[in-house]
C-alpha cells in the first residue's frame, strides 16, 4: 500500500470524518456551516477537515473570507481499485 492510499484509509477511519464526507456529498459547504452540523468545537471540525484535505479526499478554496470544502470524488477511485484487488485475492 502506498503513502497516499494509507492517508486516505486513515482519514476514513474516524466517524466524524465519515459524517463530514456524507454531509459534503450534498454539495460544497463553507467551514462554518459544516461545523454547525456537529456537536464538537469548530477547531475539532477544522482538524478533521485538515486531515481529509491532506489525504486528498476533499479540497478547499476561499471566497470573500469563507473557506469552502468539497469532495474530490476522483480520489475515491484509488480506494475502490484497492478494495477490488483485495476482493479478487
Amino acid at each position: 500500500m502506498n503513502d497516499t492510499l494509507d492517508k486516505k484509509f486513515k482519514a476514513l477511519a474516524d466517524k466524524n470524518r465519515l459524517k463530514i464526507l456524507l454531509y459534503l456529498k450534498q454539495g460544497s459547504k463553507p467551514a462554518g456551516e459544516i461545523a454547525k452540523q456537529f456537536s464538537v468545537s469548530a477547531s475539532t471540525i477544522s482538524y478533521h477537515l485538515s486531515i481529509l484535505e491532506n489525504s486528498g479526499l476533499i479540497f478547499s478554496w476561499r471566497v470573500k473570507g469563507y473557506i469552502y470544502y468539497s469532495i474530490k470524488f476522483s480520489e475515491f477511485y484509488e480506494i475502490i481499485d484497492w478494495l477490488e484487488a483485495v476482493h479478487k485475492i
